[in-house]
Formats: C-alpha cells, structure tokens, sequence
C-alpha cells in the first residue's frame, strides 16, 4: 500500500550512534512503563542482593516518590557508578544467557530510571563504608560518603520529569497505587521467607501502611500457603488444595482453589516459573483448561501456581519486562498443569468451598433493626440470654422433681383428642382437620454408623427436592437433582474414557481449503484429534478432508469446527475445543437422566446417593460449578440461635 507519506523522504537517511542518554531513555520506554514496573525491577534488586526485608515506600501512586530499602548485601563506592551504566550486572558474566538464576541479568534498570527520573543510590556493603550518589536526566553525580548501617536505600523522585509526554500516559494515583500494591503482593508470594512492608507516604496524607508481610517460618509448602492466606485472603487458604507433580524434570506446586470457590474475574490467578512472577498466555489456558469441565464460562478458577524447571529449559529473555517466558518443551508444561490440577481436584472427592456455608449462614441471619429516634426507641434483639434470678433458679429446680404438676398457662384449646404417640400418629391428626395442607417434607430414622460418615445419614426430604442429612459435627443439605447430574456426568465420562469416543464415517469427506501453515498446525494434532473421534488427512496442496467426526456431536459443520479448533490451535498452542463439546452433550445427558425435582425419594435411595457421593470425585459442585451440597456445624447452628 502506497502511502501519501512515506517514512523515508527523497534523500537518503543517515544512520547515527545515538548517546547514552537516548539510548537509555529508549530503553526505559519498554522497561519502566509506569512507577510500578520501577518498583518491580528495584525490589527484584533488592531480592538478588540476598535482602531479608524490604521495605517498600511511595507517594502520590509513585508518580512523585519511590523509595525501596533492603538489608542484602549492597555495594561499595566503586560499584556505584558502574551500577548506573548500561548493561553492568553482577548477576551474569554473559557466557551463557539461558543458565539465569536471579530475577535481573540485563543490567537496563538503573541507568534507566536515572535518565527519566531524579535517582539516588545509598549502599554499603559490609566491610566498606557507606555511599551515595545521584543521577538526574541522565546526568551522573560524584560519589559521596553517607550514613547507612546495612544494605541499600535506592530513591527515585518525580519519575518521567525528563520525558514530559510519558506524563500524559499515567493514570491516577489511585490505579497507580494499586498497580504497585499488585507487583508487591506477586513478589510476597514468590518469596514467602523474606519480610515485605509497602507503604503511603503522600505529602500532606497521613502515613499508611498498606500491608505487612512478615517473614513465614517452617517447611516450604506451609510457609507459602500462610503467605498465600496473608495476600489473597483466608477464605483461599481454606478452600486450596496442595498441588504437588512433576513430569519429566518439570515440577509444578503450589495451591488451587475448589471449583466452587471461583470467581467473576481471572483477578486470583498467580502464576510463576522458577519463581519469577509472569503472565503467560499459555499457562494461563492451562489454568482455564484444568477447570474447564467444572466451571461456566462465565466463572474464573483461582490459584497460585509454581512451575519449577532448568532455566535452559525456559527462555525468559523474550519479554521487556520479563513478564512473559518461552519453554522448550511447552506441550509437557502444559500437560503437567492440566492432568496435575484434574488429579487434585480429583483428590478433593466431594469437598466443597467453606464459602458455600457462609452465604447459607449470612442468609439465615436475622434482619437489621432500623436504628432509634427520638419518636421510635429501637428494641434490638439481644439473643445472649441473661443471668437467671435467684427466684427463676429455684422454680427451674423445683420444676424437676418427680411429683411436680405446673398450673395450666394457657386455658386448653377445644381441639378434639389426639394421639401423643408419634410423628406418624400427628400427622395423621393434622391431616384430618379442614384446611390442612400436606407439608412437603418426611422424617427418617438415622442409623447411628452412618452419621459418621462425612455426608452424614439422610433424614429428611424438603420440597421433594433437597436432601436433609445428619452428621456427627452438624448437618448437610444435598441438592438431590444436581447433586445426581454430577454422579450421572462423572460414570458417562469414565465409560468414554474406558471405551474411547465412537466416531461416525462421513459418506463423502468434507474437504477443507487452508493456508500452508495452518494445514501443518492442523496434521501435527492430528493423532490427538483422532482420538477424540475427529480423523483429518491431508488432501493434497493445503487442503485437509476431514473423514470422521465424533459420533456423540450428531450432525456439525466440520468446516467451522476445524477453524475453532485451528483458533485455539494459534491462540494457546493446543486445543480442547473438540473434547468440550463432547463433554458438553455427556452433561445434557446426564441432566436428562439424573434424578428430577419433585421425586420422592426413600431412605434408602437418599442414603445411597450420599454414600456415591462421598466415592465420587468432583461431586462437591454440577456440572456448571454450583455447589451441590452446603454443610453448616453444629457450632455455627447454635451461634445462630445466641446459644455461644
């Protein structure tokens, strides 16, 4: 396409070696995009240092003030201006470029920052004295001497002063604030062992401290998940499980949360390699593909995930930042996230999110009094009941001696003379008198060997549709047709898996015309596809013939299939297209044949829907992530009623 005005004029462009100054300032346009990528990259300094605890302090979202004190090992006065020119690290000696254990190795962000910004580095390794110097715009400073005890104290002041048209490009202080409180929360989990300290020190506010992260004790895993629980929240660490596999020296750990502890938005998904906080595209579909036969679209996994390899088996020299990585062998990576995630969550059997049990709880709590007037004194409900007088003590005491007959409180009803025998003999009464509506509700008997099960003894059936269940420590209500949906679900995908998926033979091949490359990406997931009962082939130039497709999807456009998978194909490096929409006809059909709303069910059948239950993995939510069952304790049952 011709343009009215081209890059290039008539005359010839002269090619020139630009200055240190540009060439840094170039350089912090893709290092430093905002004050929280200067903090990333000073506190990732501060962890290569060997720091224990770094205190982290900013005003006004970072635009104006960014200060990061560590105890690591800081440096002398002869490093300090060789700290501030370009590609100078002590993490590297540049032999090797895959072999990178630290966080930085480029050696771009001071000089960096001190050609956008006003920056001042005090450092004092042990057995040195302290110094500090400056740079301002670019312009270095002459070292002088200081006063620090440990460490380094790094200051950066009125970030973007020498490029005033980044200004234009910042956002609030507030969305500044919280994009830096983001980068340190990343890091404190990356590091559960070190102490991490984030603070407000805008001028003419209020000093505030954000959060502090002290320093977790004991073995690895307990210490990241109390780390986990002080920065995502306690309500994560009681609904994670452990994640702990390794497949072909690639290890993946870490925590992930239940199918029923999910949420709006992908804002709780952590992801890191070698311990370095990233935000891969393809991890993170094989986050979202581990989840994807328990979640609606609509709902996001949460987890905190750790991939652990050979740094020659990743490269994370393919981002400015550093924030995205390359592995040699990512088909692997991704196989270990989804089956180590599905083999968790698998393990979890029938557990579901503690969160469940607080919304029932929230709900059956008593409404708010409207507060008091003047006009309307307010009568608060006081559920705590109080001490009983001297004269209320002895009538209880009397009332429980043998030959004790209360007066009558009430005159007696004119009702008719009914049985006192049982429920059965009472209901039977009730039902007998006019206007009396059957309630939708029967009583079991409780074998005393099945309340201690986990889900309990069933004994009772609400609405025909809910299953009321007994336990040792409180009670379980089971929704009976979802509850069976996922039990019908999990037994149609383990005959799948046993039988393989039955594929239908087209009478004529539709033939499907591609580019050359996206034919090739189409014929190396060719073996995977065939095992889904999708068979393509090559047909000669760039076209493919798909000659088989799965026989549980009816009648499709294959054309149309091929291009979505093809899509995901591009987008994630792998497909699990086909595989849902297999699994999402098995869940129609395990809707059609599960139990119905509205069937009674007897003892019995309750009782064994339970007992399969407990046996069978994933049925703590259906197929669309809703729980199936909410537990309450006994203790919170009885905090409702002000008995605690």
């Amino acid at each position: 396409m011709t343009l009215d005005t081209p890059n290039i004029g008539p005359k010839r462009p002269v090619i020139r070696q630009l200055d240190d100054a540009a060439a840094n300032r170039i350089a912090a346009g893709e290092v430093v995009e905002r004050p929280s990528s200067a903090v990333k990259e000073l506190v990732e300094n501060a962890i290569d240092a060997g720091a224990t605890r770094v205190d982290v302090a900013y005003a006004d979202g970072g635009k104006t003030l960014v200060r990061i004190t560590d105890n690591g090992c800081g440096m002398t006065a002869e490093d300090l201006p060789l700290a501030l020119s370009r590609h100078a690290t002590s993490k590297i000696d540049g032999s090797d470029l895959l072999n990178i254990h630290t966080f930085g190795f480029r050696g771009e962000a001071l000089p960096s920052l001190g050609s956008v910004g006003r920056l001042t580095i005090t450092s004092r390794a042990e057995g040195y004295d302290a110094a500090t110097i400056t740079v301002n715009g670019g312009q270095i400073g002459a070292v002088k001497p200081a006063a620090l005890n440990r460490g380094t104290v790094v200051e950066l002041r009125d970030l973007f002063y020498a490029t005033p048209a980044r200004l234009k490009f910042m956002r609030t202080d507030r969305a500044e604030a919280q994009a830096i409180s983001d980068v340190m929360k990343r890091l404190a989990m990356a590091e559960p062992k070190i102490s991490f300290t984030l603070r407000d020190i805008s001028e003419g506010r209020r000093e505030r401290e954000i959060f502090r992260f002290d320093a977790e004790q004991g073995e690895m895993f307990d210490a990241l998940g109390m780390r986990l629980a002080r920065v995502i929240g306690r309500e994560f660490a009681d609904n994670a499980i452990r994640i702990d596999a390794e497949r072909e020296g690639i290890r993946l750990t870490g925590y992930a949360a239940l199918p029923t502890y999910s949420r709006g938005a992908a804002v709780e998904q952590y992801l890191f390699v070698n311990n370095r906080p990233v935000r891969d595209k393809m991890l993170i579909g094989a986050l979202r593909a581990a989840y994807m036969d328990f979640l609606s679209r609509e709902r996001h996994p949460a987890a905190a995930l750790f991939v652990s390899c050979d740094p020659e088996r990743v490269d994370v020299n393919v981002h400015p930042a550093k924030a995205e990585v390359r592995f040699r062998e990512a088909q692997v990576v991704r196989g270990l996230i989804v089956s180590g995630l599905r083999a968790a969550l698998g393990g979890a059997g029938h557990r579901a999110s503690t969160t469940v049990a607080d919304a029932t709880l929230a709900a059956f709590r008593p409404e708010a009094m409207p507060e008091a007037s003047p006009q309307q004194p307010s009568f608060a409900r006081v559920y705590q009941m109080d001490r009983p007088s001297m004269g209320a003590t002895r009538a209880a005491y009397a009332a429980q001696a043998p030959d004790f007959q209360p007066a009558p409180a009430y005159p007696a009803r004119a009702y008719p003379s009914q049985p006192q025998d049982g429920f059965a003999e009472t209901t039977a009464f009730h039902e007998a008198q006019p206007g009396y509506a059957s309630p939708s509700a029967r009583f079991e008997t409780a074998p005393a060997d099945l309340t201690a099960r986990p889900l309990g003894a069933a004994r009772a059936q609400l609405h025909e549709n809910y299953i009321v269940a007994q336990t040792e420590r409180g009670m379980v209500i089971v929704d009976q047709h979802a509850a069976h949906e996922r039990l019908v679900y999990e037994r149609l995908k383990r005959q799948m898996a046993e039988n393989g998926v039955p594929a239908q033979a087209l009478l004529i091949p539709e033939i499907v015309e591609l580019s050359a490359g996206d034919a090739a990406l189409l014929l190396e997931h060719a073996e995977t596809l065939s095992k889904l009962g999708l068979s393509i082939e090559e047909f000669g130039g760039h076209a493919i013939a798909v000659r088989e497709t799965p026989a549980i999807l009816g009648e499709i456009n294959a054309e149309n299939l091929l291009r979505d998978v093809l899509d995901e194909l591009s987008d994630l490096g792998d497909s699990q297209l086909v595989q849902a929409k297999i699994e999402a006809v098995l869940s129609r059909m395990a809707c059609h044949g599960s139990i119905r709303s509205g069937r009674q069910m007897r003892a019995e059948e309750m009782n064994a829907l339970l007992r399969e239950m407990e046996a069978t993995p994933h049925s703590g939510q259906c197929n669309h992530g809703r729980p199936t069952y909410v537990e309450l304790k006994l203790s919170d049952i009885e905090r409702l009623f002000g008995r605690t």
